[in-house]
Formats: structure tokens, sequence, C-alpha cells
């Protein structure tokens, strides 16, 4: 039964990348393309995580957290580039 269930979530999981891939791409201002893409960070890690639970090795575990943590810096460097212009100060 967790076998289906962890397919099921696959499955949605991948349904929602389209949807924010689609939402990247014809977003009607940056910020909502930005917000797509953070999305799109979300989601994959939570494939990465699903998929590391249905192979069963925790090897994915430290993937997840890797692309977690890039995800936020450059959520960090979006942010300060749409409100300032520029990155560094």
């Amino acid at each position: 039964m967790l076998n289906i269930a962890v397919i099921f979530v696959g499955v949605i999981l991948c349904i929602a990348l389209i949807l924010n891939l689609i939402r990247l791409f014809l977003g009607p201002n940056t910020a909502d393309r930005i917000l797509a893409l953070d999305t799109m960070y979300i989601n994959s890690i939570a494939l990465i995580l699903v998929y590391g639970m249905h192979s069963e090795t925790p090897l994915y575990f430290e993937a997840a957290l890797l692309i977690a943590m890039l995800g936020f810096v450059s959520s960090v460097a979006f942010s300060k580039y749409l409100l300032r212009g520029d990155i560094i100060e």
C-alpha cells in the first residue's frame, strides 16, 4: 500500500512541476516567475525525497538538502535583485 502511495505522490509532484514550468514561462511579471522558480525548487526537493523513499537509500536525502540550500540562496539573490537592481552592494 505504501508503494502505491509513493507512486501516486510522485505523479502529483510531476504534475505540479509541469504547472510551475507553465507559470515560469507565461508569468505576467518577474515576481511571478521568481515565485514559480522557488516553488519548483520545493517540488523538486519533494520529488527527490519521494524517490529516496521509493528506492530506500539515504543518498537522495543529502541531495535534497543540497538543493534546498541552493534554492534558498538563489531566492534571496533574486529578491535582492528585484528590490534593489543590484545583488552586491
